[in-house]
């Protein structure tokens, strides 16, 4: 099964990579005169890449945790330890996740 996911994401990214450059004056021009002159394709993008962020961001924290609160299940000696690990790795995660979504804010918000 995750090699299925694998060989799909991959798919799905080469698509992407080379059908945009192809298509992108037409979906700009469109997405300029499609109401009054608003670039609302940028907007909807940047915002998206910042939601996208912020899920992956809450994923990512979310099995941190679990993995912490399993590993002070087996060896609760090891608390403090793995609570630090926990809270180090966690604002690492939050770090990128803060930049992910400024830049998708910049991406809606700075006109070309």
């Amino acid at each position: 099964m995750k090699n299925i996911v694998t060989v799909g994401m991959t798919a799905l990214f080469v698509t992407l990579l080379a059908s945009s450059p192809a298509f992108a004056a037409d979906t700009v021009a469109a997405a300029t005169t499609a109401v009054g002159g608003v670039n609302w394709g940028l907007g909807l993008g940047g915002g998206l890449a910042a939601g996208l962020a912020a899920i992956g961001a809450a994923i990512g924290i979310g099995r941190i945790g679990g993995s912490a609160v399993e590993s002070i299940a087996r060896q609760p000696e090891m608390a403090g330890k793995i609570f630090i690990q926990m809270i180090l790795t966690a604002a690492l995660v939050e770090g990128v996740a803060l930049f992910a979504v400024v830049v998708g804010l910049l991406i809606g918000f700075v006109k070309s």
